[in-house]
């Protein structure tokens, strides 16, 4: 198995539980570092720790998944929001890539501006971006979801719906909307559906 610079640094950091400093060629990362950059920034040092919490988790799971994932997507994390770049060979890893983020605690957001090198037709990448800017439009204008809390992919006429639901009605009306939409063949649906407070209370 290759094992790259951005696995053995996010091993050194899963191994050193955050806390030790970490040196990899052209890489030098450590609580002290991290605390410094964090006293700079308008976000404070506990929400930065929990940033970089949320960043080496994503790319621990991408790393068990699927190693190409980590060398071909970057990753950046501030207030608990994610931004995934970068290009991959798959819509497949695309879709994968985003399911992984929003599957991590902590996450309030994934913005998806990864690439698929050599998309399909132009014919049908427009369908596809008019299946999921109706779908947006959809579920914004309803007052019952949360539209933030989702990312939407289509690929091929297929809806991929990844993120967070308040309640099994409200992803419900979400996929209700969904069907409804034109030139939707499918609806896949990779979402966590948000404990109740009686769920929490036991």
């Amino acid at each position: 198995m290759r094992f790259n610079q951005t696995g053995l640094w996010i091993a050194c950091l899963l191994g050193s539980g955050l806390l030790g400093a970490c040196s990899v060629p052209g890489m030098v990362i450590g609580a002290g570092a991290t605390a410094g950059i964090a006293a700079a920034e308008e976000r404070g040092m506990e929400t930065a720790l929990d940033d970089l919490q949320i960043d080496v988790e994503i790319k621990r799971r991408y790393l068990d998944e699927n190693e190409d994932l980590l060398a071909v997507v970057s990753t950046e994390v501030h207030d608990s929001r994610v931004l995934l770049t970068g290009v991959v060979d798959e819509p497949q890893m695309r879709i994968s890539a985003a399911r992984l983020a929003w599957d991590v605690n902590g996450v309030s957001e994934v913005i998806n501006e990864i690439k698929v090198a050599g998309d399909g037709s132009i014919a049908q990448a427009s369908k596809d971006l008019f299946i999921t800017t109706d779908l947006r439009t959809r579920m914004m204008a309803d007052r019952e979801i949360a539209a933030i809390n989702y990312s939407i992919e289509t690929v091929r006429g297929t809806i991929y719906l990844l993120g967070i639901a308040q309640s099994e009605s409200e992803l419900e009306r979400v996929i209700n909307h969904a069907r409804n939409v034109s030139g939707v063949r499918n609806i896949i649906p990779y979402v966590r559906v948000k404990p109740s407070e009686e769920d929490q209370s036991v």
